[in-house]
């Protein structure tokens, strides 16, 4: 039995749990919440083995073989480094830290003591968004040219998006998919950005819009943010077709048009239970293959993706405490 410890338990701890609980060869074996009744509670709900009341006792367990960070943002680099201190290999929930520069001596810090961490950016893992680069790479759309992505939630209000302290702003929470989902099937040779961002009373990134060129001629427009509703669509534009995938984070449908005429359409797989399993799934592969990272989400990437969000976020004025 893979075993599986969760620091902190709020919502997507819960949906974590929800995610593990039919598979039958891996467990949430640990909860650790700063409030011992808190993590009791969550322990009850999803029948799981052991409740801690502080994160250190959950990363002295031995039992445990991997540890989720399911905090916010802000206590990333504290928990999963805490993880590391006791050899407890991690899986940090998105988005991996604050900055760049804590993302980068995580990694540095679990590269020199051999010990495995990865970002849980669950679209990487997904089988539906390996689906499009199959599709992309078969050329039925011709060469592609320019992507689009979008996603919007109303969380205008909610403290993890308003507070500087929390590392607040759709950027880290909502925009951080549409960048990997360009950096996925795009890839990385940016030549030049351009954005445009709405500030919130708090200071805070509210909702933005950002333009990508790459050096080979393709563009990729994103757009994100915590005021509204919409369609959570991405669409890859190519010379003889295009590819669309209903909600970008978590794809359902992929749909392929050629010269405008649906011509194949994949639904995720039905033994799904909500998405957040696979990226659990793939660390136990790669722990027992002896991997240090997944390439389903290099540390590079992770790296390189945080400081294309601290330049977004310098060249807007929005900072956190912890950036240096």
């Amino acid at each position: 039995m893979f075993k599986v410890g969760i620091i902190g338990a709020g919502w997507i701890a819960h949906k974590m749990a929800e995610a593990l609980s039919p598979l039958k060869d891996v467990e949430v074996h640990a909860i650790a919440s700063r409030s011992i009744e808190k993590a009791k509670s969550f322990a009850d709900e999803w029948n799981i083995p052991k409740a801690y009341g502080s994160y250190e006792e959950m990363v002295s367990d031995e039992s445990v073989d991997l540890v989720y960070i399911a905090t916010p943002h802000s206590h990333h680099y504290q928990h999963a480094m805490l993880a590391l201190d006791h050899g407890k290999p991690v899986l940090v929930e998105k988005a991996f830290t604050a900055n760049a520069a804590e993302a980068e001596e995580l990694i540095s810090t679990a590269r020199s003591r051999g010990i495995f961490i990865t970002e849980a950016i669950w679209t990487r893992y997904m089988p539906l968004s390996h689906k499009v680069s199959e599709i992309m790479k078969s050329g039925i759309i011709g060469e592609p040219r320019v992507l689009t992505a979008t996603l919007c939630y109303m969380m205008e209000f909610k403290e993890r998006i308003v507070r500087a302290d929390l590392c607040g702003g759709a950027l880290l929470d909502l925009g951080v998919y549409s960048l990997n989902f360009a950096r996925m099937y795009f890839g990385t040779d940016i030549v030049r950005t351009v954005s445009n961002c709405h500030i919130g009373p708090s200071g805070m990134d509210m909702h933005e819009s950002i333009s990508l060129s790459y050096a080979d001629g393709k563009m990729a427009n994103l757009q994100s943010g915590a005021l509204c509703l919409n369609d959570r669509q991405g669409i890859i534009s190519g010379t003889e077709g295009y590819i669309r995938v209903d909600n970008i984070n978590c794809p359902e449908v992929v749909e392929v048009y050629r010269n405008y005429e649906l011509v194949a359409r994949y639904t995720r797989p039905e033994s799904m239970v909500n998405g957040y399993e696979y990226q659990v799934l793939e660390c136990r592969r790669c722990l027992e293959e002896g991997l240090l990272e997944s390439p389903m989400m290099p540390h590079e990437e992770t790296i390189s993706i945080m400081k294309q969000m601290d330049a977004l976020r310098e060249e807007w004025g929005v900072r956190y405490p912890m950036d240096r």
